[in-house]
């Protein structure tokens, strides 16, 4: 027979909402353009789910059939791991294309696969977001780069 106390506790854990990692499957992703600064887009998740989620790390963007992720901007790290409470948003920042024309192999894409990452390596995220690109494509080139994913859209935006 089960003591009170241990009904307390029960009732208690499964009330508390532990956090999840961000994924496609609790976000929305957004990709819009930005007109400043120029060749950026920014990224914007949200998280739609009902549990608090984390955004380790970085986006693993991938536009088109390309066969490799950006390098991310390394000194674009935030001092801590992004955290989304149902309904916040989190962002980061893609240099699709040289400012000066320096980028080789420019190309228009048209589909943008988002992966999220876990907090450790070997974690399995399997769920991808895939937010539309506006219909003429995005151009982009042998510069391309992300930032960090950012607790604010100012932070993402300054790289």
């Amino acid at each position: 027979m089960a003591s009170s106390s241990g009904k307390n506790k029960i009732s208690t854990s499964s009330k508390t909402k532990k956090a999840v990692t961000c994924q496609g499957s609790n976000t929305k992703t957004v990709a819009a353009p930005l007109n400043r600064p120029v060749n950026h887009m920014l990224l914007t998740v949200t998280n739609t789910g009902s549990k608090t989620c984390y955004l380790y790390n970085y986006p693993a963007v991938q536009f088109g059939e390309a066969q490799s992720v950006p390098p991310v901007i390394e000194a674009s790290k935030p001092q801590a791991v992004v955290t989304l409470a149902p309904g916040e948003s989190g962002y980061a920042s893609v240099n699709l294309s040289s400012a000066d024309g320096s980028g080789k192999h420019g190309h228009t894409v048209k589909s943008l696969t988002v992966y999220f990452q876990g907090r450790t390596a070997d974690e399995d995220v399997p769920s991808a977001a895939y937010p539309s690109l506006p219909a003429k494509g995005v151009y982009v080139d042998d510069s391309l780069k992300v930032t960090y994913w950012q607790q604010s859209m100012d932070d993402a935006i300054i790289w």
